[in-house]
This record gives structure tokens, C-alpha cells and sequence, in this order.
């Protein structure tokens, strides 16, 4: 089982003059919009609770309003919360004095804002290598090391370049290169893709996804883009409000809505593209050899390619070489529809 990096335990955060004064009020169940109506603070966070798992992508998504950023603001602690408790690799955060959190932030963790923060008087590589020159690392390697990720990255040839000579992508990719050069455990990320073109968005997800494959980082994505939500996440949680409505599994997620929020909220998504042949495949019932296989990270859009419109087909379904499900046409295609509109259909009959 994948250990916890990050635990986010019983967190409150309420903006105002007499924050300590609400938590009574917010653990009671008071409405955000009425706490800012009768007392005139903000309820920025209720009871959360996230276990952040080691080498895993922890995605957390809402919209605007949610409390999505001013969540991750509590990792690095730019923001203290009102109540609970935040710890990072054992270590309750909260303890820490400034010297303490100044090693913490320089060498645990990274962060990629959504507006790059480039130093703008600095090139490329300079800019790169900024948190190996904070810490006072040796200028060789640390330029070394700043062109190592940058490569990584796909910008060699650009070292010497400003930021104001750079795309908006190719500027995201510099912040990205800055977070890698610090070698920390733990990546925040904030908004990070939301100002770019879709198409290099969706360039810069395949990147991150690449490198987290060779890196095994402990990142922390906020988005309120539920496509690139599902696409990278390992660990997903939903906010609205400031408080988690559900967490787990992404697959999981979309096939077992916790609430008619979470249903409208993940109803108009492509289920073909995004969901995975293993999330509905069953178990193996058969030991014929003759049937066609699958791999289990497969999309349902390849499987109904491969079906050619048969409704009846079987796959044997694969992973590492294994025999470990089957899939059957007839669940792909209820799969397709949400439950909610399943059991609708269900009730009024034909």
C-alpha cells in the first residue's frame, strides 16, 4: 500500500477578524453565504481531510470559489489555517518555526504558478536553476543541473533566452524545469496549465505525465478543468464550498457519483475517452484462449473501435501479460450512460 507523503487532517479556515470565534459555528454546520451575511466572515474551508499519497498525482478541482487554492496555500503554509493540523513526512508543519518552514519550502517542496513567476531580468537557465542559487549550491553544478531539466523539458537551445522571448507554454515549461531543479519530494501546482491554449495545455499534460512516470513526484494539482482532472490524477477530490463532497479514485469517481452534484458535475464528460477498460471489465469466467485481448489502461473508445458494432463481443483483458478481467460489450455500453440517466430510464418504463 502506498504510504501517505502529505496528511491534511480536521482543517478549518475562515477569513476574518474573529476566525477563532466561527469554528464553533462551521463544525455546527453554518452555510458559508450565511456566515458571511450575519457575521461577515468568510468560510474558506471546512473539516478537510486528505491523505496524499507518495509518488502519486493528488488532484483537487472545483470551481471558482471552492477553496481549491487556498487549500494548497496550507501545504507551504503562505497561508495558516484557523484549526487542524498538516503534516509533511511526519512532520506537523504547523510546529515549525521560520527557520524551520524556510527549509521546508526550499528543500521539500516546489511550486508552478499558474502565471509562470519568471524572473523577468534573468535568461532562462538562470532562471532554472533559482533554487539551487536560494540555497546557495555551487554555480557549476548548478547550471548543470538547470540544464539538465530544461532539456528534460524540451527547451535546450533556450538557455540564454529572457522570458519575454518565450510562448506562454514554452515560459510554463521554465517553471517546470525551476520546480524539477530543486529536487523536491513534492510538487504543488496551481492552476498551472489554465493559461494556455488547449493544445499546448494538453502537450504539457502528456509532459507531466512523462516525467511522473520516471520521477515518482508527490504532486498536488489544482484545476478546475475536470477533463485535465481525469486525465492525470491518480487520487481526485471534488470541493465545493470549501468542503470535500468526494474523494478516491478518479474511474471510481465518475461511475459511482456520490451526490446530484457530483452527477451534473461529471454528466457531459466523454465517457468513451476517459473511462478504462478495467474499470468495468468482471472476472475472469473463461480460460478460452481464442478471444481477443485488451489492455486494462485502454479507453472504452478503442474497445467499441475493436467490437466493429458488435454488441455481443468478449475481450480477454490484460495487464503486464496477465489474464485479470473480461469484458463484455453489453457493460461497455451501459457504462456509456450515466447512472442517474440509467435509473431514470429505469423508473418511467418503456
Amino acid at each position: 500500500m502506498t504510504e501517505s507523503f502529505v496528511s491534511i487532517r480536521n482543517l478549518y479556515k475562515i477569513f476574518g477578524t474573529n476566525s477563532m470565534a466561527m469554528i464553533s459555528r462551521a463544525k455546527a454546520g453554518m452555510h458559508k453565504a450565511d456566515m458571511l451575511k450575519e457575521f461577515g466572515h468568510v468560510l474558506g474551508l471546512r473539516d478537510i481531510n486528505i491523505e496524499i499519497k507518495k509518488g502519486e498525482i493528488t488532484v483537487i478541482m472545483g470551481l471558482s470559489g471552492s477553496g481549491k487554492s487556498t487549500l494548497i496555500r496550507h501545504l507551504n503554509r503562505l497561508i495558516d489555517p484557523t484549526s487542524g493540523e498538516v503534516f509533511v513526512n511526519g512532520t506537523d508543519i504547523l510546529k515549525l518555526d521560520r527557520r524551520q518552514l524556510l527549509h521546508l519550502r526550499r528543500t521539500q517542496m516546489s511550486m508552478v504558478f499558474q502565471k509562470f513567476a519568471l524572473l523577468p531580468h534573468e535568461t532562462v537557465l538562470r532562471n532554472a536553476g533559482m533554487p539551487c542559487s536560494v540555497r546557495g549550491e555551487d554555480g557549476k553544478k548548478t547550471e548543470e543541473t538547470a540544464r539538465n531539466w530544461l532539456h528534460r523539458v524540451g527547451l535546450s537551445g533556450a538557455e540564454a533566452l529572457y522570458p519575454h522571448q518565450l510562448s506562454g507554454g514554452m515560459q510554463q515549461r521554465v517553471g517546470l524545469a525551476r520546480a524539477l531543479t530543486s529536487n523536491s519530494e513534492v510538487m504543488l501546482m496551481d492552476e498551472a496549465y489554465s493559461a494556455l491554449d488547449p493544445l499546448i495545455r494538453s502537450s504539457m499534460q502528456d509532459l507531466l505525465l512523462e516525467l511522473q512516470n520516471d520521477l515518482q513526484k508527490t504532486v498536488v494539482f489544482i484545476t478546475h478543468d475536470l477533463d485535465e482532472a481525469l486525465k492525470i490524477a491518480d487520487h481526485l477530490v471534488i470541493l465545493k464550498d470549501g468542503e470535500i463532497v468526494q474523494q478516491g479514485e478518479p474511474q471510481y469517481i465518475l461511475l459511482n457519483p456520490a451526490d446530484p452534484y457530483i452527477e451534473d458535475f461529471v454528466g457531459d464528460i466523454n465517457r468513451a475517452r476517459v473511462l478504462r477498460v478495467r474499470s468495468i471489465m468482471t472476472e475472469v469466467t473463461t480460460d478460452d484462449d481464442g478471444l481477443e485481448i485488451l489492455d486494462g489502461d485502454e479507453n472504452l473508445e478503442l474497445a467499441i473501435l475493436r467490437a466493429s458494432g458488435e454488441a455481443d463481443k468478449t475481450f480477454a483483458v490484460h495487464s503486464d501479460g496477465m489474464r485479470v478481467g473480461t469484458l463484455r460489450m453489453t457493460e461497455v455500453l451501459k457504462a456509456l450512460v450515466p447512472a442517474a440517466r440509467r435509473s431514470a430510464t429505469t423508473k418511467e418504463g418503456p
